[in-house]
């Protein structure tokens, strides 16, 4: 255990709970389906991503390098860095909105992307004792998110019969089509593809033994699996929760990531355990680790494409830098106009997805290159 539940962070990362929260408020249970499917390809995905580094010992940034040449890697290094940037502002803003919820808006934006910058060191800071150490603080992070969303979707009581519907019968309505858009975005997210292939190489693997490679895949894939489920049950709980509440009514397409807990507070009500709180509370675990992995991420893609040689807190905080700078200044310009910042989240969701195919026609072009994967190559019809 270990890797994959790294990996598994970018799918509920603040990014995530904007689409669901939106996706549940506009388009109710239709979406659900969506949501399923784009988790299930985003599993088989990064399978193909874990094979690829559990094969050749190199991860997809460093393959892309050497496999393309000349401006095609410069151009896919370029597409990757947007991708990345547009999921960390979502995810150092998401931790910033959490920060101030739960300060009852003592600390602003600013001050909470501030915050949120330096502790992600504090994180890193971790990995010098061992990555097995860095996973149990994920672990952590991932039971708190799994706590809280099931509480509000317990207390929230959505319907089981409109969600096996919204399962399992595929609905688009040209209403919810950035919605859509959003969902696939904000599951299949590019970067975590740079990810997963360089987090499987923590483990020792004797490459020479091809049993041993063929049991590191299967385990990974059993991993990987699970991680998953629970990240698509936690998604599933968010989206409905918003669907049950607020979906046909007034405030639907004014809900985002800092009025949700209100909004929820307002139709619940508070009791022992206020919602607005525990919303804040899931909230701050899912930006804290995303912007974790997001920051392991920046430093595999730029140290890969660009053949860096540098100590890893110095590649740390050149790409942190990159993603700081840019959610310091939505920070600052959107503090105080929630609309826009929920517009804005809306359409980095499809930033992402217009980013997927940088990284996944590269991805699937090495995974069934003989000559690299050797008998692990894909065959014909996991290509299609």
């Amino acid at each position: 255990m270990g890797p994959g539940f790294l990996m598994s962070i970018a799918f509920l990362d603040p990014g995530n709970l904007e689409g669901d929260l939106q996706a549940g408020a506009v388009a109710g249970y239709s979406l659900l389906w969506l949501l399923l499917w784009a988790t299930a390809m985003g599993l088989m995905i990064q399978l193909l991503s874990a094979r690829l580094g559990v094969v050749t010992g190199r991860h997809l940034a460093e393959l892309c390098r050497e496999e393309y040449e000349g401006w095609s890697h410069v151009a896919l290094w370029i597409m990757a860095e947007l991708a990345l940037i547009g999921a960390d502002i979502q995810e150092v803003i998401g931790s910033a909105i959490a920060i101030k919820i739960l300060s009852n808006g003592a600390l602003p934006l600013w001050a909470g992307v501030i915050i949120t910058a330096s502790d992600c060191f504090i994180f890193l800071f971790l990995e010098n004792y061992g990555v097995r150490k860095l996973e149990a603080v994920f672990v952590v992070l991932i039971s708190t998110m799994s706590v809280t969303f099931t509480w509000m979707f317990c207390k929230t009581k959505p319907s089981g019969k409109e969600l096996l519907l919204g399962i399992l019968v595929p609905k688009l309505s040209s209403k919810t089509i950035r919605q859509a858009v959003g969902v696939v975005g904000c599951v299949i997210t590019p970067h975590n593809m740079f990810l997963h292939s360089a987090l499987v190489q923590s483990r020792r693997i004797d490459t020479n033994k091809k049993n041993r490679v063929q049991e590191a895949i299967n385990y990974y894939s059993i991993e990987s699996t699970i991680a998953l489920v629970i990240m698509f049950t936690i998604n599933l709980f968010v989206t409905t929760v918003f669907a049950k509440g607020f979906n046909g009514s007034e405030q639907a397409h004014t809900i985002g990531l800092e009025n949700a807990g209100q909004f929820l507070q307002n139709k619940y009500g508070g009791g022992l355990f206020p919602i607005l709180y525990i919303w804040g509370v899931g909230l701050l675990a899912a930006g804290q680790s995303s912007t974790i992995t997001g920051t392991y991420a920046g430093q595999f893609i730029m140290g890969g494409f660009l053949n860096l040689q540098l100590k890893k807190w110095v590649r740390a905080l050149i790409s942190r830098s990159i993603a700081i700078l840019p959610a310091a200044i939505v920070a600052l310009f959107f503090d105080t106009s929630e609309a826009a910042l929920d517009i804005l989240n809306e359409w980095l969701n499809v930033l992402q997805s217009l980013q997927i195919p940088f990284c996944l026609i590269p991805l699937l072009t090495l995974v069934s290159k003989e000559e690299l994967m050797g008998e692990f190559k894909i065959g014909r019809a996991t290509q299609l």
